[in-house]
């Protein structure tokens, strides 16, 4: 199996890594190691590894590096593996991957899987693959303006300390948008294939990652004291049930004029609000424990 390692994002996390790998050659599995160097790198590392034939691609890092794998795996039979390093890990928690290293190493060496099908962003730029969540609004102003040294010492806390320093920076413009052919307005939207967000914590009790379409979440209340509500909802997994939130079953769904308003694909920055979001061309089948 080829394992994809992003320095980046696993670097508090390396000798979790070696664990894993040590475990694998102990038991007779042979692998190759690769690192990204940039953004993207891990997709065209996952689509050579495909082209050369190979039956399991690793990918070993956050959600974002996870994405970006995928992504490059789209089309074909190979298998995605998981090693979660991230700072969230939110789709290992969403399908109940195994985090300790002697269990992901069974899980990759027996090679079980079940059915992802991630949702595709489409911007002027192209698509881009995720597979847990697209927000667009607050939560995505938060992911741009993270500082990196920030999240390296923090980890998930970042996020916290940055949402208090953006309250007062962000303007909450209005988005509005399509879902499938009903026109609606939000302050904030999250489109998520899993049940989770930033972490365990629960979202979208009605999304099913296995089967194409979303679970589409709208913040209808608006401002830096709605904002402080949602996130003081978060960890007490009320963030789905809260006032002003709505959510709706969808297939497609179509961004209406909001070219400046920033968007982030499972956890990392993705530009500003797509021109559509839809399915991924189809499945990919995701080692298990």
């Amino acid at each position: 199996m080829i394992i994809v390692f992003n320095p980046v994002a696993g670097r508090r996390r390396a000798h979790l890594l070696w664990r894993v790998l040590d475990v694998l050659v102990a038991n007779g599995i042979r692998l190759d190691l690769a690192e990204t160097h940039r953004a993207g790198h891990a997709e065209a590392l996952a689509r050579d590894a495909a082209r050369r034939g190979e039956q399991m691609v690793v990918a070993a890092g956050g959600d974002g590096t996870i994405a970006e794998v995928a992504n490059g795996l789209m089309g074909t039979p190979v298998r995605l593996g998981v090693i979660p390093l991230g700072t969230a890990n939110v789709l290992a928690h969403e399908l109940g991957l195994p985090f300790a290293p002697k269990s992901v190493a069974a899980a990759l060496a027996f090679g079980r899987t079940r059915t992802l099908w991630p949702g595709q962003a489409n911007g002027p730029d192209g698509a881009r693959l995720f597979v847990q969540m697209l927000g667009v609004g607050f939560d995505a102003h938060v992911v741009h303006n993270l500082p990196f040294p920030l999240k390296k010492v923090f980890g998930k806390g970042a996020y916290v300390m940055q949402s208090v320093r953006e309250l007062m920076r962000y303007k909450f413009p209005t988005i509005r948008l399509r879902i499938d052919d009903a026109e609606t307005e939000a302050a904030s939207v999250i489109i998520s294939k899993g049940r989770l967000y930033g972490g365990r914590f629960r979202l979208a009790m009605d999304a099913v990652p296995s089967d194409p379409g979303f679970s589409v979440v709208l913040f209808d209340r608006t401002g830096a004291a709605a904002a402080m509500m949602y996130g003081a909802a978060l960890p007490l997994n009320l963030l789905g049930r809260a006032p002003g939130v709505r959510h709706v079953r969808a297939r497609r769904i179509d961004f209406l004029q909001n070219a400046v308003v920033p968007a982030q694909t499972d956890g990392d920055r993705a530009g500003w609000a797509p021109l559509w979001v839809s399915d991924a061309p189809g499945p990919i089948q995701v080692v298990m424990g």
